[in-house]
């Protein structure tokens, strides 16, 4: 009897399916939404200060905001205190003007130095991770030298990520043609053995080159945190690579419902942080509000 009880009950379960009635509950996403501070760029959002970006960026619903490193810490402090707004992520603001794997051993030691003060920064802010983009391959900086130089000046700041508890979290970015497959950039982060390197993982700039649910399936736990950005193919083929990138949220090619069933698969839970095209005819109020909403919609997507 108890047997054909289960199996009547199974079988009811099961009926119901087709319907859209699900067995179990889906646990909610816990994401929390973070806005890029460098991007808020317009003729008014200029002349303002640390803390009236802040407020405008909370007011926009979003619970963080990610900073460059080298800014004044007091004002940021203020602007953080004031506002509630978390720091996830500070952004190294000398890895474009003095990559680590430049050819002069100067121009490497003032970006290593920037690495370091970005680590720093984070530790005061209370964030968990930095964004460091970790080189460039050039005519002059082979493949293969690119990837002993990075390998070799991160090394160097790893001892401090470990001690101040900040993760380097190296980004995918399409300008600088280096660590271009997931695999790749799975193997670069396991070479140095230390829970402080990980990965950002910038949605947009995987879909000029590949799936970024293929990253994400394969760097899975060394993903630290996310940058949501669209990005279009069709206008990439039109206007050039940058341009691909410079469409509004749910307007390209990311697949975001499959985006974001590929996180829940790895158990990522943490921040979506905002790197997004402008929209030049809103007021910086309504584009924040713009970019928030869109990003609640790939959310529940």
């Amino acid at each position: 009897m108890n047997r054909r009880l289960f199996l009547k009950s199974s079988a009811a379960l099961a009926a119901l399916t087709p319907l859209g009635v699900r067995a179990a509950a889906q646990p909610a996403r816990v994401h929390r939404k973070a806005f890029m501070l460098s991007t808020l760029q317009s003729p008014t959002a200029d002349r303002l200060g640390v803390l009236e970006k802040f407020k405008l960026i909370r007011a926009a619903a979003f619970a963080g905001v990610e900073v460059t490193s080298a800014m004044n810490q007091k004002d940021v402090l203020a602007a953080q205190d004031a506002t509630g707004l978390a720091i996830p992520s500070v952004v190294i603001a000398t890895h474009g003007s003095h990559p680590l794997t430049a050819p002069n051993p100067t121009t490497r030691e003032t970006g290593l130095n920037g690495l370091k003060q970005g680590l720093r920064d984070a530790k005061a802010y209370g964030a968990s991770s930095v964004l460091l983009v970790p080189g460039f391959v050039r005519k002059d900086v082979p493949y293969a030298t690119a990837y002993t130089r990075s390998l070799a000046e991160i090394a160097k700041a790893v001892p401090l990520a470990e001690e101040l508890g900040v993760a380097i979290a190296i980004e995918n970015i399409q300008a600088n043609q280096f660590l271009l497959s997931p695999l790749e950039a799975a193997a670069f982060v396991d070479a140095f053995k230390s829970k402080a390197v990980r990965w950002h993982l910038d949605i947009g700039n995987v879909v000029a080159v590949g799936w970024p649910e293929h990253w994400v399936q394969i760097l899975g736990p060394r993903i630290a945190q996310i940058h949501i950005k669209e990005y279009s193919r069709k206008v990439r083929d039109e206007r050039g690579p940058k341009a691909g990138s410079q469409v509004d949220l749910l307007t390209g090619d990311n697949d975001w419902p499959t985006v974001m069933r590929a996180l829940d698969a790895v158990g990522y839970a943490g921040w979506l942080i905002a790197e997004q095209f402008r929209i030049p005819d809103l007021s910086d109020a309504a584009w924040l509000s713009h970019v928030s909403t869109k990003m609640d919609q790939i959310i529940a997507s």
